[in-house]
């Protein structure tokens, strides 16, 4: 069983996608892997306590364990007693257990797959409980909340620890502890690869499927939340297309092995992103697609550089009209995170791209499958329902 975790992908993510990718010299919209695999949706609010827009910690609890709980809960109830996950219950049934993620390893998603904590921000706390975990792939970011004494915890587990993508070519069992960043990955906007997503699923597929009593696998594109957090339309749009790359990597691992189950859900939605804006019946998927970096990035090379308007016009895709130029000059006068929500607006506002919120919100999600029992899935359904209905899966205990 392979469960996928678009962070904070909301519907308007994938229908903005589509519009990304849609090849302009055609007369159709070109379906893409979330059209494919689309079968109903989800609700996503947390325990009652906490109202009804959930926190990433509260929607991976119910993902991973079936219960609603608080927001900040680490697969805990909201008495903060563990609750069982599916990775313990696949561990109990002699079945191997993953994640791939592009936050850090510790972050809300795989930790409530992995570990129990009553706050998702007990980094250090949850680093150290994952070794408890015994799960046999834990590849992401994090180097700055594993010390070398717990590294040498795991390595004496049998870990393999690695901190280069380039080691994952030598890894061939399990079990391995990859960290390859501090804390997140890069944006895939501003890697040189980017298919980090896709080598870090196809290299927990490669490894998990030496077991045959079978494997639960949690992949997570963790960014769409963190570029949605900062209403950053051109950053998400390439977090989306690292993570529908993965995708495609276990769909064509599910044509090769039918007997694996794919489950695709967002946890909740980020940023109230709206596809079309200020009153204007258009939505221009050009300029985002010219923009060559991250608006971060942008704003830091021309934080640092002399002749800087050349640079910012040449990674954004267009030039800067005279008004834009007035506006970017003041902001980069008051220092990088300014100039950065500076490009961001003359992004949003060129492109006719909303934001509502810098959080999260309440409205449902999709849910997408492939393999057997995908029909379960299908129509509109609890986030809750989505882990009863993968528990209900595993192989009975003998």
């Amino acid at each position: 069983m392979i469960i996928m975790v678009g962070d904070g992908m909301g519907p308007a993510y994938t229908s903005a996608y589509r519009y990304f990718q849609d090849n302009p010299d055609t007369e159709e919209i070109e379906q893409t892997v979330f059209d494919r695999l689309l079968v109903g949706m989800a609700s996503t609010y947390p325990a009652r306590e906490s109202g009804y827009v959930t926190d990433s910690a509260a929607s991976a609890t119910a993902l991973a364990t079936g219960f609603k709980s608080y927001n900040g809960a680490i697969a805990v109830d909201i008495n903060k007693r563990p609750l069982t996950t599916i990775m313990q219950m696949a561990k109990a049934r002699g079945m191997s257990t993953g994640v791939a993620v592009t936050a850090q390893v510790n972050h809300a998603t795989p930790a409530a797959f992995l570990t129990h904590n009553e706050s998702r921000k007990n980094y250090e706390a949850i680093a150290a409980d994952m070794l408890k975990s015994d799960a046999d792939v834990i590849l992401g970011g994090g180097r700055k909340y594993f010390s070398e004494a717990l590294v040498s915890q795991f390595s004496a587990k049998g870990y393999q620890h690695i901190t280069e993508l380039a080691q994952l070519d030598s890894i061939t069992q399990p079990k391995v502890l990859g960290l390859f960043a501090e804390v997140q990955l890069p944006w895939v906007i501003d890697d040189t690869d980017a298919n980090t997503l896709s080598k870090l699923t196809q290299k927990s597929l490669d490894l998990l499927s030496q077991n045959e009593k079978g494997f639960v696998l949690l992949v997570e594109g963790s960014l769409i939340d963190w570029a949605g957090h900062n209403n950053d339309i051109a950053t998400a749009m390439a977090e989306m297309q690292g993570f529908a790359n993965a995708i495609e990597v276990v769909e064509q691992y599910i044509r090769q092995h039918p007997d694996t189950l794919l489950v695709v859900t967002a946890d909740h939605n980020t940023g109230g992103l709206s596809i079309g804006a200020n009153g204007e019946y258009q939505w221009d998927t050009k300029l985002p697609k010219g923009i060559s970096a991250s608006p971060a990035s942008i704003a830091t090379h021309a934080i640092a550089a002399d002749d800087w308007q050349a640079g910012v016009n040449q990674q954004l895709g267009f030039d800067v009209n005279s008004t834009e130029l007035q506006q970017l000059t003041n902001a980069r006068m008051q220092g990088k995170s300014t100039l950065e929500v500076a490009l961001k607006k003359i992004i949003d506002t060129r492109s006719y791209t909303g934001w509502t919120t810098s959080g999260h919100t309440g409205v449902d999600v999709q849910v997408f499958a492939m393999g057997p029992a995908a029909d379960l899935f299908k129509g509109n359904q609890d986030n809750t329902h989505i882990a009863e209905k993968m528990m209900s899966l595993l192989p009975k205990v003998n």
